[in-house]
């Protein structure tokens, strides 16, 4: 077998246009599933039943269903109901991107919420007390304290969530948009050559995955150097 690299190379400005918009899927997924997950951490950690039960529900449900089948009750599931096409929210319903961003976001702010809610709980006890001694508010505490150092030692795990979302947007390719995995089944309808089509979607993968892999290590030697130990 000869890899046909004429075929790669002629379809490098497909891929390049798949790998913007993977990039462009992955990072509004990320800051809109962190701004959910956020919140229900805090639930999740909550003593109270009724606060902590609705954010329990919903990351089980959540984490227990495949993103693809969330991904098809958004994009195709809302479209049979008439009070949604009827909405002012259709406009951003009917898109393929919308959709795919909403699905993915609410997938990641799932377990994103459950690394944070077990940050949060392994948050060392001298740190609330320093913070209670000082006269801080119980708000102030946990945005300048306890949620930043909850942030910083989730980051190992946060980091493989950032890798298994990116991995999970080449879901988007099945509800038409042409991101990797979408150029790579384009190069393949095309010119039937399955191998090269998906093993160059591969390589962009792979790089993709080294680079945020090599980012996440950087940020945990600057941030969790002090749970480093210490020589002699």
């Amino acid at each position: 077998m000869i890899f046909d690299y004429t075929v790669v190379w002629d379809s490098l400005p497909l891929y390049m246009s798949g790998l913007l918009i993977t990039l462009k899927l992955l990072a509004i997924s990320l800051v809109l599933g962190l701004i959910i997950a956020v919140p229900l951490a805090f639930m999740r950690v909550s003593k109270r039943a009724a606060v902590n039960l609705p954010a329990w529900l919903y990351t089980y449900v959540i984490r227990g269903t495949p993103g693809l089948v969330q991904l098809f009750l958004i994009y195709y599931g809302l479209a049979q109901f008439d009070a949604v096409r009827d909405s002012w929210l259709w406009p951003w319903l009917s898109s393929a991107t919308f959709c795919a961003c909403l699905a993915f976001a609410v997938n990641t702010s799932a377990y994103t919420a459950e690394i944070l809610a077990g940050s949060l709980r392994s948050t060392p006890h001298g740190e609330i007390e320093a913070a209670k001694a000082m006269g801080m508010s119980r708000f102030l505490m946990y945005r300048r304290i306890v949620l930043p150092s909850a942030v910083r030692r989730a980051l190992p795990q946060y980091s493989n969530e950032v890798i298994m979302m990116l991995q999970t947007t080449s879901l988007a390719s099945i509800v038409t948009l042409v991101d990797i995995t979408g150029a790579a089944r384009t190069v393949n309808s095309q010119f039937y050559l399955p191998f090269e089509a998906y093993i160059t979607a591969g390589v962009f993968y792979l790089a993709l995955t080294f680079i945020l892999v090599r980012l996440f290590k950087r940020a945990e030697r600057r941030w969790l150097a002090y749970l480093a130990p210490r020589n002699g």
